[in-house]
């Protein structure tokens, strides 16, 4: 079993969160081998909810940024391979909800997750846009 619990971001152990990125593939598309970029992206996240099994190992996270009334924008929903299938991605995102619940939730779907996200009551939206961060 685990449980699920909404926390501060800058207080997590970035090695840990790192290893869980890994873990669950997310690092593939996240720069957790910049330590320092790594950090901010924890820290600046302003609702982090993370899952830890029965013996306290971290096996799952959800970092967001909301403002609590009309959006919240889940940037990495991240499940150790271990634990994929068995409703903690679905609990996170939950509790990301319980936390912000006037607010919609946002998410950009890796590949691989396009058709997981329905499974759980996502909606597909046919107008989002991106824009690559400048160099440098």
């Amino acid at each position: 079993m685990w449980t699920c619990e909404q926390v501060i971001g800058a207080s997590l152990d970035v090695s840990e969160a790192a290893a869980l990125y890994r873990a669950s593939t997310l690092a593939e598309r996240r720069p957790v081998e910049d330590t320092g970029r790594f950090t901010s992206m924890l820290a600046g996240a302003n609702l982090v909810v993370t899952a830890r099994d029965g013996e306290g190992r971290l096996i799952g996270i959800a970092r967001s940024l909301t403002d609590g009334a009309y959006s919240t924008y889940l940037s990495d929903l991240a499940v150790d391979v271990a634990w994929q299938g068995k409703g903690v991605g679905r609990d996170l995102v939950r509790a990301t909800r319980e936390a912000a619940p006037r607010a919609k939730v946002i998410l950009l779907s890796a590949p691989a997750a396009v058709d997981y996200y329905p499974h759980i009551g996502f909606e597909r939206h046919d107008s989002a846009w991106t824009m690559t961060a400048a160099a440098g």
